[in-house]
């Protein structure tokens, strides 16, 4: 029956309306599954999802009288409820019948709550499928029955593959147009299971359907009596959801909060990503190895004599051990690993393609780092499941690639946990997330490479020269005068006995960086290493000035993070880009402009000039003798 808005029988549950704390108590001890619905463009995933909502009675008079309105002015059935509706809430959804944002609806049975989120089926928004699977615990991949299987369920079959559902339901919808046809049915699903196990599928529960009609949703219909499986809801009831198998792994808790409410109590506050824990157990704090025993597990209820995977506790230690927000707390006899160097999968959300050695924050549970991606050994084709060859990852792409990170981190290969093994990348100027990602393993050299301690400190090598070290950054366009103050300044340095060494732009490119050219991807790396020189010169105790260009904002950001806090000072030198091409002393601006010269900064290639240096000088009112004295009065009181 597919239902009409003035259909007498239909009412919603009395209960909400009536007592809102007794519905809500009701449903509270309830398991929650959170599903995703995928496929081909018109599919059919938005009418399941309204139909799913419409046959649990979670839609209430306003919506409805709403939704009738909605379906005669846009709706797609005719006179009857266009189900879809309920779901594509974005008005171009509306306009064009398509899913463009994910859409999340809650709607419970009286076995289980559920969240559902109808993801896109285009692919330039695979991002926001992946962003709606992130958190689910199954797929429903949905299939016209008139067309087959097609190039984007099997793209969506490899993204629920890639970011770890288990569950997979093959809904064979719209089956009332094809008049219930077994054969059509028994094909589809012949094929999709050789596809299935080619990208690592090993089982899923095929089921015809009609979201339309309402056959084989909440109960088995009689229009395909050579059907004998479960209804779409009694497989989503009974279906295992993974925080079940999450508790039989190891125990692992990503540190969230130190609870300290007073000098009598100090516990460690987090969600349980995997195992169960109970007082008296031995743990391990990590990356740092201590040791300890569980003395207590606390919540707002009360203590509890154990927890499981999903719950969210404060653990109380025997020990005073050294514990904080990042680290994790895990099973003291088989406790994960900790990496700086890994092989990662890598989808790409940003319209700014990857920037090969730029450093991004990496988020992995509680954990924030450091890190940089690698060029790509190779981007997958999401339609053919072909390896290609490529430099950077474009918006939507799905590639492999090495990370590293600038301090271990603690983690497990995302196909053993998901909290543990997946991250996201944020941008470090932008703070806007630009990629999400899936760590397979540590590579070994990470492994087998360690620090040498050494007996003499940088800060005895300071006071060996009675100085304190610093890196003078001078940043600005090609022309703007930087070597000669930065010369200027060393000599003026030189003269009151100060130990220093100038890394000039043209000078580090003869050696350290001649195998660089001037893309965006050579330049954030010709940086990336003069910053790791000048954090050595540092640690031996010089004043180290550098005259480099350097555009962009997030490579400054990350010399200045490899340093203690002061040691970077950043000065602008400003020059408006006609006075630097007027002066234009090597003649490389008249080579850019008659395209003799790509990539240069300032013509072609951008240049993002600081936002709050420590020191600007601007050299159309300074001379270079100005320029160096105004720097070294504002760095020598900084002992």
């Amino acid at each position: 029956m597919s239902g009409t808005i003035t259909d007498p029988v239909y009412k919603t549950e009395a209960l909400i309306a009536e007592d809102i704390d007794a519905y809500l108590e009701k449903h509270q001890h309830k398991s929650l599954l959170r599903f995703i619905t995928c496929g081909s463009v018109d599919d059919g995933k938005s009418t399941l999802i309204g139909r799913l909502l419409y046959d649990s009675k979670m839609i209430f008079e306003d919506q409805l009288a709403a939704l009738e309105a909605d379906s005669k002015r846009v709706g797609t059935q005719g006179q009857e409820i266009d189900f879809a509706l309920l779901v594509d809430g974005l008005a171009a959804e509306r306009e064009q019948g398509i899913t463009i944002d994910v859409a999340y609806r809650f709607f419970a049975t009286e076995k289980r709550k559920f969240i559902v989120a109808d993801t896109p089926g285009h692919e330039q928004y695979t991002r926001n499928m992946v962003t709606g699977a992130s958190t689910a615990d199954l797929a429903v991949i949905l299939i016209d029955a008139r067309k087959g299987i097609l190039t984007q369920t099997r793209r969506h079959s490899f993204l629920a593959q890639l970011i770890g559902i288990r569950n997979i339901v093959l809904a064979i919808n719209k089956m009332d147009l094809v008049g219930y046809d077994q054969k059509i049915f028994d094909d589809i699903v012949t094929e999709y299971t050789d596809f299935a196990h080619s990208i690592g599928i090993d089982s899923f529960v095929p089921m015809p359907i009609s979201g339309f009609k309402g056959d084989n949703i909440t109960a088995s219909s009689p229009n395909t009596p050579w059907y004998t499986g479960p209804s779409l809801i009694q497989h989503l009831e009974a279906v295992e959801i993974d925080n079940i198998s999450d508790q039989r792994k190891p125990f692992r808790m990503p540190v969230q909060w130190v609870n300290r409410p007073n000098l009598d109590f100090r516990g460690f506050s987090g969600l349980i990503a995997t195992g169960s824990v109970k007082p008296g157990d031995s743990i391990r704090v990590l990356p740092s190895g201590k040791t300890s025993t569980v003395s207590r597990l606390v919540t707002l209820d009360g203590d509890l004599d154990e927890a499981l995977a999903g719950q969210s506790v404060t653990i109380c230690l025997a020990d005073e051990i050294d514990c904080s927000r990042g680290d994790v707390i895990a099973s003291s006899d088989n406790p994960p690993e900790a990496a700086s160097q890994f092989e990662s999968t890598i989808v790409w959300m940003e319209d700014e393609a990857l920037h090969v050695g730029r450093s991004y924050w990496l988020k992995l549970g509680t954990q924030t780092v450091s890190a940089t991606v690698q060029e790509p050994k190779y981007t997958i084709n999401v339609n053919t499941m072909e390896h290609l060859a490529a430099k950077t990852l474009e918006l939507n792409a799905i590639g492999v690639a090495e990370i590293s990170t600038d301090k271990p981190l603690v983690f497990e290969p995302y196909a053993d946990s998901h909290t543990l093994g997946g991250f996201i990348l944020i941008d470090k100027i932008t703070n806007r997330t630009v990629g999400a990602g899936m760590l397979h393993f540590a590579l070994r050299r990470a492994q087998n490479v360690h620090w040498q301690p050494t007996d003499i400190s940088r800060e005895d090598h300071a006071n060996l020269k009675n100085q304190k070290p610093r890196v003078l950054w001078f940043t600005g366009l090609s022309g703007s005068g930087k070597s000669t103050i930065a010369n200027e300044v060393e000599k003026r340095l030189a003269l009151m006995n100060r130990h220093t060494f100038l890394l000039d732009g043209d000078n580090v490119r003869h050696g350290l960086n001649k195998d660089l050219g001037f893309t965006e991807a050579d330049r954030i790396e010709n940086i990336r290493r003069v910053g790791e020189v000048a954090k050595l010169m540092a640690d031996a105790g010089l004043i180290v000035l550098t005259a480099f260009i350097s555009p962009f904002r997030a490579e400054r950001e990350m010399v200045r993070a490899m340093l203690p806090e002061g040691e970077f000072i950043e000065i602008f030198v400003d020059t408006p880009l006609d006075v630097a091409e007027a002066r234009d002393v090597k003649g490389l601006y008249k080579k850019a402009r008659s395209g003799a010269l790509k990539n240069f900064t300032g013509i072609d290639s951008p240049y993002e000039p600081p936002e709050t240096p420590e020191i600007r000088v601007n050299t159309v009112e300074m001379t270079p003798a100005q320029a160096a004295e105004h720097i070294v009065r504002h760095i020598l009181p900084l002992k």
